[in-house]
């Protein structure tokens, strides 16, 4: 056997070896050790050749200098007082609830604002993005929706005072706006539904306080129904995302913002790898109308639905659990003027095909109001196609006798009924309606209206019942103001409402 001049010198080297060994009182045979030496030197240049061939892990260091002079910090403050009753969801389905809004980490908010406010003001951290240069910004509802005074402070340190245009709590949007003399960075808004699972996605906001902080993940599912709302579509994600991120941008590899980061899901209050960020594209949409005219319209049907189960599609003759059961149809509601039954299975709307119960309110809510759509439904293992005129969702309550929503001046009123007259504290004698609701930013709420108070006049009409303050508000349609007679107590006074500040 002839052997190689490297075998030699590598044999040579074991004997070194050997001797170096033997000097502190070891014992190495030199072919043992020459062996083992080519060996080793076979893994080292197998491994480096492994580490070249591997993918490399991207660098996030351009897209967060790009971004972060776009992400802004909120502080946000607001007195306590009743919390008030969200509006009533329009496609009502049992949903557990375990994600609460941000603790407000007062703590952190001493140490970077001042001292601790009294007790009966409560302050709290959040995040938020420009998307135009003349200062508006985007961020979530739990964020600025019941503030009394909201502080914006942006990467350079600049801080404003801010003005919230509108919020939509249904998919827990906010749009709000500073006043700059000079262009604003802004950061761009990509498509969500361009996402795969997988992909890297950044996370940039201000967790505890701490500004300007940027994290990294994948996307680790679509489509997440966590129970906030009706529109439930999020986006799930492992970038590490805590209290103070909520209202700042979930950015792709492009720099583009393809989500709003909002809730967690945590036991401690600290991120452990489950967070969940509003898709961009539903956000479009909501942020186009709050920014034209303060409100959202929403497309309305009038039904109640849950979602079939295998067991379900069994029993109705159905080869796979797909589309919505009917399980309540609203009197006078689209939905009932098109002939549509409880026990129907919706399986399309307008030419788009409902695979879950879930789809069905973000499509209906995106269609325009009054448009002629067709809707496909399985009734009794017939298929049979109806024509719908959707609704508005402000018409819910109404069609149902028991509340009205006049979005566009912000307030949510019902009738006197003995419970209603008890809660309030309101008198055998007094007629007309008592407001509910009142939006954050509205012409309700800049006007100075309240809770409990009694609306008993619309423009010199009086009001003695849903169907008076309905009919008065429907004659006022566009405009400007709105004349009401209010009753507070034991006084009365009058209001004017304006559609804009």
């Amino acid at each position: 056997m002839r052997l190689s001049r490297q075998f030699w010198q590598r044999c040579r080297r074991g004997v070194a070896l050997t001797i170096l060994c033997g000097s502190v009182g070891l014992s190495t045979p030199p072919l043992v050790v020459a062996f083992a030496l080519i060996g080793t030197e076979k893994r080292a240049a197998t491994a480096e050749q492994s580490v070249d061939q591997s993918p490399q892990l991207p660098s996030f260091a351009g897209i967060a200098k790009t971004a972060m002079p776009a992400v802004v910090n909120i502080a946000s403050t607001y007195k306590e007082k009743p919390r008030r009753r969200r509006p009533p969801a329009p496609f009502p389905m049992p949903q557990p609830g375990p994600f609460g809004e941000d603790d407000p980490f007062a703590e952190f908010f001493r140490h970077f604002f001042g001292d601790r406010p009294p007790p009966s003001v409560q302050q709290s951290l959040g995040s938020g993005f420009i998307i135009s240069p003349d200062g508006y910004i985007l961020t979530n509802h739990h964020v600025v929706g019941e503030a009394s005074q909201i502080t914006v402070r942006l990467s350079d340190k600049e801080e404003y005072k801010a003005k919230v245009i509108g919020t939509d709590d249904k998919t827990d949007l906010a749009l709000i706006k500073i006043i700059v003399k000079r262009p604003l960075p802004t950061v761009p808004l990509g498509h969500s539904a361009e996402l795969q699972v997988g992909d890297w996605v950044i996370a940039i906001g201000n967790p505890f306080g701490l500004e300007q902080t940027v994290t990294a993940g994948i996307v680790s599912a679509k489509g997440r129904v966590i129970g906030e709302g009706p529109y439930d579509d999020f986006i799930q994600t492992d970038a590490s995302i805590n209290p103070g991120n909520s209202g700042g941008p979930l950015l792709n590899l492009q720099g583009e913002v393809v989500g709003i980061n909002s809730a967690i899901f945590s036991q401690s209050g600290g991120n452990i790898g489950i967070g969940f960020a509003i898709p961009i594209d539903l956000a479009k949409p909501v942020v186009s109308q709050l920014q034209t005219t303060g409100t959202v319209r929403r497309g309305w049907l009038g039904v109640t639905i849950q979602a079939v189960t295998p067991e379900l599609a069994k029993s109705f003759g159905l080869t796979e659990p797909t589309g919505a059961l009917v399980t309540e149809v609203s009197k006078g509601s689209p939905a009932d003027k098109a002939g549509v039954e409880r026990g129907d299975i919706i399986r399309t709307f307008a030419g788009t095909t409902i695979k879950d119960s879930h789809d069905l309110p973000a499509v209906v809510a995106q269609t325009p109001i009054g448009k002629h759509v067709e809707v496909t439904l399985l009734r009794r293992g017939t298929e049979k196609t109806v024509t719908i005129t959707v609704g508005d969702l402000r018409q819910q309550a109404e069609a149902e006798g028991t509340e009205n929503i006049a979005a566009d001046w912000g307030v949510t009123v019902t009738d006197l009924t003995p419970d209603v007259r008890e809660a309030f504290r309101l008198a055998p004698t007094q007629v007309g309606v008592v407001i509910t609701e009142i939006a954050s930013g509205s012409p309700a709420e800049r006007a100075g209206l309240q809770q409990g108070d009694v609306i008993e006049e619309i423009n010199r009409h009086p009001v003695r019942a849903l169907a008076d303050f309905s009919k008065h508000v429907t004659e006022a349609n566009g405009q400007p103001t709105l004349l009401l007679l209010i009753r507070r107590e034991e006084q009365s006074m009058f209001f004017v409402l304006s559609r804009r500040g």
